[in-house]
C-alpha cells in the first residue's frame, strides 16, 4: 500500500536575525541572506503492506511528523519518492482547517470538505459526528469559544467518520478526557479491524505494542531499526535506559 524509497528531506533555515518581511527582501536582494541547511530525514526506506498497522517511534526531533507529512503529500521530499495506493485520511494536526468564527456545525462541513468529503455525505453523517463528539448544544456555538479538548473531539469525529484505505495518525489518542480517549482508541481499533492500513506515531510504547504489527524506529533522522513490535520496542527501551 505504501512504498517509501530513499526519502531525504532538507530544509533551508535563515541564520540571520531578521524579524520582518521587508528585512528579508532587503537582505535577499543585497545578497546578505544566509541559510543553514537542516536535514530532517536521511535516506528513509520501508514498505507497508495492505492492512498493516505500522508504528513509528523515536524521540522528539527524529523526523516522525515530517515523514508522515511527506507520505500524506503535505510536503515534497528533497530526494526519493513515496507511492501510496489508496485514499489517505491524514490525522496530523486536528482542527487545522477550522474557522474560529464559524460554529461547530459549520466547521463540520468546512473541515469535511478539506478532507475530501462531499456535502451530501457530511449531511448524511452529521448526526453520527455530533453524537461521537459529545458536543451537544455547543455544536451551534462559534468554535473560538471551545476549549482545546472540545475542538479536538470535533476534529477527530470528522476525520474518522469514514473507513479510509490508508489512515495516518500522529499522536491523536490523547484527545479529550479519559472517557473520550478510550472511545477514540476503540474507534481506531474498529478502523484497523476493517482492513485499513495505518501509520501510527506515538510516544507511548504501550499504545504501539497494543495496536501495531510492525515498528519503524527513527533516530537522528534515519531508520535505526525495523521489525516486529516486540523486538523493536525491547531494543528501544534498552537503548534509552
Amino acid at each position: 500500500m505504501i512504498n517509501v524509497e530513499h526519502v531525504t528531506m532538507k530544509f533551508k533555515m535563515a541564520n540571520d536575525k531578521i524579524i520582518s518581511l521587508k528585512e528579508t527582501v532587503v537582505a535577499f536582494l543585497s545578497g546578505k541572506l544566509h541559510y543553514e541547511e537542516f536535514t530532517a530525514l536521511e535516506d528513509i526506506s520501508f514498505e507497508v503492506k495492505k492492512g498493516e498497522v505500522i508504528g513509528i517511534i523515536g524521540k522528539n526531533g527524529a523526523g516522525k511528523s515530517t515523514l508522515l507529512k511527506i507520505i500524506s503529500g503535505v510536503l515534497k521530499p528533497t530526494e526519493g519518492k513515496v507511492s501510496v495506493n489508496g485514499n489517505i485520511v491524514p490525522m496530523l494536526e486536528l482542527g487545522s482547517g477550522f474557522d474560529p468564527e464559524l460554529t461547530g456545525r459549520e466547521n463540520v462541513y468546512l473541515n469535511g470538505a478539506i478532507l475530501g468529503y462531499s456535502e451530501a455525505f457530511l449531511k448524511e453523517k452529521y448526526l453520527d459526528i455530533l453524537e461521537f463528539s459529545e458536543l451537544g448544544e455547543f455544536i451551534n456555538m462559534p468554535i473560538r469559544n471551545y476549549s482545546s479538548g472540545m475542538m479536538m473531539r470535533l476534529a477527530f469525529s470528522i476525520a474518522t467518520v469514514v473507513c479510509p484505505e490508508v489512515l495516518i495518525v500522529d499522536e491523536i489518542l490523547s484527545v479529550g478526557d479519559e472517557g473520550f480517549q478510550n472511545k477514540s482508541k476503540a474507534r481506531m481499533l474498529e478502523l484497523m479491524s476493517g482492513g485499513t492500513t495505518v501509520l501510527f506515531v506515538s510516544h507511548s510504547l504501550e499504545q504501539v505494542e497494543a495496536m501495531c504489527d510492525r515498528v519503524v524506529w527513527l533516530d537522528q533522522h534515519k531508520v535505526r531499526m525495523t521489525g516486529t513490535v516486540s523486538e523493536v520496542c525491547k531494543a528501544y527501551r534498552e537503548y534509552w535506559k
